[in-house]
């Protein structure tokens, strides 16, 4: 970690170039190794649509030490499915393809609580952990988001 502009294009450029062709999100093993890397106390980002399970563990162990800032970026169609009929879909972790009715309300309705239940342990980790948490879906100006963050932390 570094400060200035130069570190800020490499951080830039590192996340233009990621290669994502393996499958799967493990949050908490680049929790860990964000934890055995970086040694001085420093303010981290973790930008993510959180869906993953086990992580939390190890948001706590960085939140002792580090200043953690976890960015959730969400889609409207995470939150909730629409009534589409039967509907073929890939699951972008595991790369299995599903079936689904999406004119079942019950199906739309447990999607939606899964979403929600999500949410609700993300944010209740950040509230343990006394972390801060930006939530912004794709459709909002994630710049607006930002700038209310940090105007925020300012006062």
């Amino acid at each position: 970690p570094k400060k200035g502009k130069k570190q800020i294009l490499r951080i830039i450029r590192e996340l233009v170039d990621i290669d994502t062709t393996h499958s799967g999100t493990d949050l908490e093993k680049a929790l860990r190794y964000f934890n055995n890397v970086s040694k001085k106390r420093s303010t981290a980002f973790l930008i993510s649509d959180f869906i993953d399970e086990g992580y939390q563990d190890a948001m706590k162990i960085i939140s002792r030490k580090h200043d953690l800032v976890a960015l959730q970026v969400y889609d409207k169609g995470e939150a909730t499915l629409p009534n589409l009929g039967l509907i073929r879909t890939r699951d972008q972790e595991t790369g299995e393809i599903v079936t689904l009715d999406t004119s079942s309300k019950s199906i739309r309705e447990k999607y939606a609580k899964a979403f929600e239940d999500r949410s609700k342990t993300l944010i209740n980790t950040f509230s343990q952990i006394k972390g801060d948490l930006v939530r912004m879906s794709t459709e909002e100006d994630y710049i607006k988001a930002l700038l209310q963050f940090f105007k925020k932390r300012v006062s």
